[in-house]
């Protein structure tokens, strides 16, 4: 069988292999690498030679190696025997990685940046008392007992000479703090990305000296690790006292200050008026809460970074995304052989590790051979140190400002239960991945994960990229001329009912999701059809409600969660709900043939293939839905050691790129 050409765009590594595969189709025993058989024997024929070179593009990523094809070409050669070890190693599993990390687009950064200010430790530069520039590290939105900074950094304009905008360089003239006012509002901290010891009592192993990191992946940019004048090593760094406390709980901060009266100026030292009491807080007076989520900073005085600031990621400066670790700008060849590498910032630090997060679960399942229906349903994982710090602080720090109007000042039902974490993994550990069998009640494979919520941030992303993937089916809309409406249901909407009506109930799966986030809104504080989110007789519901309840589908009785009015039952369920359902039906089996297939073949699956397709997918699904039977089988068949035959050239004259 002769590959067919084919326009269709091809995802990167399947991309690279055809490149690969063309550039030397010719024979690699005789011309490529210069060998030739003994001419005791029959040489194996051109078709053969190619069939071996795709095999190990495939299976082991590379060309074969001269030994391998010299091996290849002696008679006792046992072909079935050597796929089989190619099976069992790291370049067939991350062959069928790339599959889903490129369909998915995993590996390219969500658009939006994530910079949560009750985790972000940014850095102002004022003038010490010995004339000389210091760095002080602070949190935006501090609550602190002192007025005159409350909300703001920790030392005031009289102190400073400066002021300190929100994301903006500092403005005025910098005079010396004195020594007095400078050890009152800050304290001098051995923080974890500069001691690997953070949490001992005396931390004495430094980075760079007595901590060596072979890591890469691990690497805080210099500005980090020096003082402010680009030469002497920083072996502490001062920070705001409040930022420094190790409390886990806080308390809300009252300070019963009224407002400042209409047209009032704001104080000389502030550039904002004063924080006023929040409502939560005072109607929660006496309450504890966790200082790990977003009420943490901005309501309570007790809450901060804990040991080492080990909640917090350092910044360079006072920016909105300020720079923290040197990442590869490019990582074609992997974080441990990285092409290039400049400082990025703290949005890109967590990112990069939700991305890694998805590359090890794919690892995992395609390299233990695991049930491929735990793509979506899967309550485990693998975590790193930043993974693990992420989990622990700056996943959490996404709730609770906007829910506590609505009862949760903390989250009570987590995607990630934060619990079955290991307990040994520092946040500086990047190199060190393990594994998180139960994640919580509330995990569903991919479709729970940071980088799939960040990447697809609404509830109809994420159900189109889902419906697409793993059930290869596409919303193609009826040819219809579009007319105005004041419909609001886009199930019955004229010129929209035609994809709407397959993926409203399939986005109301994640209704339960916060879009843009990951928060879970339990059913205890969130019901579907909430009656404190009514509408009143104008038509209104309460301001607090808008960004959760929908409405144009709630009414004077209840207010309707938004994405639910088109299946209240898949919204109960969940994303774990729509898991199980969708690896029942059978395109999904149908769906992970033709993918895998369509990779290793280069090509579409087309008519001709119906009868290949129907046994593998026999096959795959007789075999627990896992990978290694299918890619046995496809290896094996026809079609695959015919796919490689055309002529070097061929794919230029099929108008191929």
């Amino acid at each position: 069988m002769m590959k067919q050409s084919s326009k269709a765009p091809r995802n990167n590594f399947n991309g690279s292999a055809s490149r690969a595969r063309r550039a030397l189709g010719v024979s690699l025993g005789v011309v490529a690498l210069g060998l030739a058989p003994s001419p005791a024997l029959a040489a194996p024929s051109l078709e053969q030679y190619r069939h071996f070179r795709a095999l190990s593009i495939d299976l082991l990523g590379r060309m074969p190696t001269r030994d391998e094809v010299a091996a290849f070409e002696r008679p006792d050669f046992d072909l079935d025997a050597w796929i089989e070890k190619g099976l069992q190693g790291p370049g067939y599993a991350e062959r069928l990685e790339r599959v889903y990390m490129d369909v998915l687009r995993l590996e390219v950064s969500p658009a939006f940046q994530f910079v949560p200010a009750p985790t972000t430790l940014r850095r102002e530069t004022i003038v010490g008392p010995d004339k000389q520039p210091v760095y002080v590290y602070y949190r935006q939105n501090q609550r602190r007992a002192r007025d005159a900074t409350d909300g703001e950094f920790c030392l005031t304009k009289a102190e400073t000479g400066l002021q300190f905008p929100t994301n903006q360089p500092p403005v005025g003239t910098a005079i010396p703090v004195t020594k007095a006012a400078l050890d009152a509002s800050t304290v001098l901290v051995k923080p974890w990305w500069l001691y690997r010891d953070f949490q001992g009592p005396s931390p004495a192993l430094l980075h760079g000296k007595e901590w060596e990191r072979a890591d890469p992946a691990f690497s805080p940019m210099k500005e980090l690790l020096v003082e402010p004048d680009g030469k002497t090593p920083t072996v502490e760094i001062r920070v705001c006292k409040e930022e420094a406390q190790s409390t886990a709980a806080g308390y809300p901060y009252i300070t019963g200050r009224p407002s400042l009266p209409k047209g009032a100026p704001i104080p000389y030292d502030r550039l904002r008026p004063l924080p006023l009491d929040d409502g939560y807080a005072k109607s929660h007076k006496g309450e504890s809460y966790s200082c790990r989520g977003a009420l943490g900073a901005s309501t309570s005085i007790d809450c901060g970074c804990g040991i080492g600031l080990q909640y917090c990621t350092p910044g360079d400066g006072p920016g909105n995304d300020p720079r923290a670790f040197s990442l590869p700008t490019h990582v074609p060849l992997g974080l441990e052989r990285p092409i290039g590498g400049a400082p990025q910032s703290t949005s890109s630090w967590y990112k990069l590790w939700w991305s890694e997060e998805a590359k090890h679960f794919f690892g995992r399942l395609f390299g233990d051979d695991r049930d491929f229906r735990e793509v979506l349903t899967s309550r485990s994982t693998l975590v790193n140190g930043p993974l693990a710090q992420f989990y622990r602080a700056g996943a959490r720090a996404s709730c609770c400002n906007r829910e506590k109007s609505l009862g949760m000042a903390e989250e009570t039902e987590p995607l990630f239960d934060e619990s079955a974490l290991p307990a040994d993994l520092p946040p500086e550990d990047a190199a060190t991945w393990k594994v998180v069998n139960d994640r919580g009640p509330r995990a569903a494979g991919l479709l729970t994960m940071p980088i799939f919520l960040a990447k697809y941030a609404s509830r109809r992303a994420r159900a189109a990229a889902v419906y697409t993937t793993f059930l290869c089916k596409q919303f193609v809309a009826e040819k219809a001329e579009l007319t105005p409406s004041t419909e609001p249901n886009l199930m019955l909407r004229p010129g929209c009912a035609s994809c709407h009506a397959t993926l409203e109930p399939l986005a109301a799966y994640f209704s339960r999701v916060e879009e843009t986030s990951w928060v879970f809104l339990p059913p205890k504080q969130f019901p579907v059809q909430n009656p404190v989110c009514k509408q009143n007789a104008q038509g209104k519901a309460p301001g607090f409600c808008d960004f959760f309840y929908d409405a144009a589908f709630s009414n004077k009785t209840i207010g309707m969660l938004r994405g639910a009015y088109a299946s209240p039952a898949h919204a109960e369920s969940g994303p774990a709900g729509a898991a199980q359902e969708l690896v029942k039906t059978p395109e999904f089996a149908a769906c992970a043939v033709d993918r895998v297939a369509s990779s290793f073949l280069d090509r579409p699956l087309g008519d001709d293939d119906a009868a290949l397709k129907k046994a593998l997918i026999a096959t795959f699904v007789a075999g627990g839905y896992k990978m290694r039977p299918l890619v046995r089988a496809l290896l094996h068949a026809p079609a695959y050691g015919g796919s490689n035959n055309l002529a070097p050239d061929a794919w230029r004259k099929a108008g191929s790129p």
